[in-house]
């Protein structure tokens, strides 16, 4: 299980119930997706062999050839490496107090956003076709009432199991917000 030591403004009492990523199946996709676009193209090269040496060693075409597939498989690590980044940078993390999402969006553009349980009016798990079905991925959605309507958790592992969890999380909170009246985590905002 992973732990976080540190979350952003941690809140007094507050716990990692889950940390989210997307199932392993976002991965495998983009490794054969990596392995079609690489070795279609070496196939065909290896099988237009004589084709290529004579192209190759023409002054005029050789370098053509060679910077154009040089700017191609250098185009097929940029998407592979863009897509791992996008898939190991989204994260959700759900605590007993509140759910964080990060979604990363290309390199340099992130957004976090977060919302308290007590704000959840509905949480929505899908499983879609028979892939998903067998490998029981999917995904979950949460409702809310505020600014960002509803957290979408992209093709999470087991997402029966999240929306279960988060519903419970959630009449917990409710309970404990309604039995002490005052939100813990929100008392050294008040109080500053």
């Amino acid at each position: 299980m992973f732990h976080l030591d540190h979350l952003p403004d941690q809140r007094e009492n507050e716990k990692v119930v889950l940390f989210l990523r997307r199932h392993w199946i976002s991965v495998l996709v983009i490794v054969v997706a990596f392995l079609f676009l690489t070795g279609v193209p070496l196939f065909i090269g290896w099988f237009f062999s004589d084709v290529m040496e004579t192209w190759l060693a023409s002054p005029t075409l050789g370098p053509i050839v060679v910077v154009a597939a040089s700017i191609y498989f250098l185009s097929i690590w940029l998407f592979a490496f863009l897509e791992f980044t996008d898939y190991y940078l989204d994260t959700w993390i759900v605590t007993n107090q509140r759910i964080i999402n990060i979604e990363q969006e290309g390199l340099f553009n992130r957004i976090a956003s977060e919302l308290d349980l007590a704000a959840v009016q509905d949480t929505t798990a899908e499983i879609r076709g028979i892939l998903q079905t067998m490998l029981t991925y999917g995904q979950v959605y949460v409702q809310t009432a505020g600014e960002k309507g509803r957290f979408h958790f992209k093709n999470i592992d087991n997402p029966e199991q999240v929306k279960e969890t988060i519903a419970h999380l959630v009449e917990e909170d409710k309970q404990r917000i309604a039995s002490g009246g005052i939100v813990p985590g929100r008392v050294k905002s008040i109080l500053k």
